[in-house]
């Protein structure tokens, strides 16, 4: 069958199906540009996850003059002591840096971060700890440390940095998974209203069809037109959803990453990333969907 012949049924089958056409592209731009903020989404925990746990210290605070646990039986931490930790500490394979943090320095770090707060008027410098901020090599690794200085004398807690974060990042996951769950749903409510525009359309043109059959046409070359139109619909939704995945990005760039600059936001390489991966599943939820519609509805 001659191309000019498919493209000009693909046509005709367009123009008078013109409204439920639209119908399909809006759906199918909707539901990709859902399943791409799905995408996208993950790409975000993803990025967050290696900025943060990166950043990640163990906190090893000493005994202070407030400290009440049993590893601080004569109140503060002394001067051995705390050499002795420190060098046990820079001894440890699994540690990367030490730094240790005085009790000024920490009253100082305390003011900068609560300085419009009542509370900074409430607290002393010997209410303060001081501490050794470490950082890991591997801060899945927190457990090596927490074994050795839990408990020993001159140290009061072991702090690990990670366990505040992963409250975070699983509600972070659950927001990811309820975005996917929903791009998904939508995408599929696209591939019914692609089957049910795509029975209407054998309805209308059985005629031709019937025609096409007796002259000694193919069940393909008579489903290929059909099929195509359902590609079509999913490749014009697909450059919708593609777009509005790029202005979401300029958005983030633009406004949201100025203002939230403790953190880093998914690259353009995510964006193009998912693109394709939505490219795939609306090529595919037209092909599969136009194919099992036409078996069924195009009797010929």
């Amino acid at each position: 069958m001659r191309a000019r012949f498919i493209l000009n049924e693909v046509g005709i089958g367009l123009r008078r199906n013109l409204t439920m056409t639209f119908a399909v592209v809006v759906t199918v731009a909707i539901s990709l540009s859902l399943l791409g903020i799905g995408l996208l989404s993950n790409a975000q925990v993803r990025v967050m996850k290696d900025y943060w746990y990166d950043k990640i210290e163990v906190s090893v605070f000493l005994c202070g003059t407030l400290s009440d646990s049993a590893s601080c039986p004569s109140g503060s931490v002394t001067a051995p002591q705390r050499l002795e930790i420190q060098r046990d500490l820079e001894a440890l394979p699994v540690v990367d840096t030490v730094y240790y943090e005085s009790q000024s320095e920490a009253y100082e770090r305390f003011q900068e971060r609560f300085k419009n707060s009542a509370i900074s008027q409430n607290v002393t410098v010997d209410q303060l700890p001081e501490s050794f901020r470490v950082k890991l090599k591997d801060p899945t690794q927190f457990a090596v440390i927490d074994s050795a200085f839990s408990g020993r004398p001159g140290v009061d807690v072991v702090q690990d940095q990670r366990s505040i974060l992963e409250k975070f990042f699983r509600l972070l996951n659950v927001l990811r998974d309820g975005a996917l769950a929903i791009g998904f749903a939508s995408v599929l409510t696209a591939a019914l209203l692609i089957s049910n525009t795509l029975r209407i359309a054998a309805f209308n043109r059985r005629r031709e069809t019937n025609v096409m059959k007796l002259v000694g046409a193919t069940s393909f070359s008579i489903q290929l037109p059909f099929i195509l139109e359902g590609i079509f619909a999913s490749l014009v939704g697909w450059s919708f959803s593609v777009g509005l995945l790029s202005g979401l990005k300029y958005v983030i760039d633009d406004r949201i990453a100025p203002l939230l600059s403790f953190t880093n936001f998914f690259t353009w390489n995510d964006v193009w990333l998912s693109s394709a991966y939505l490219l795939g599943t609306g090529l595919l939820v037209a092909t599969v969907a136009s194919t099992l519609t036409l078996r069924k509805y195009l009797k010929v």
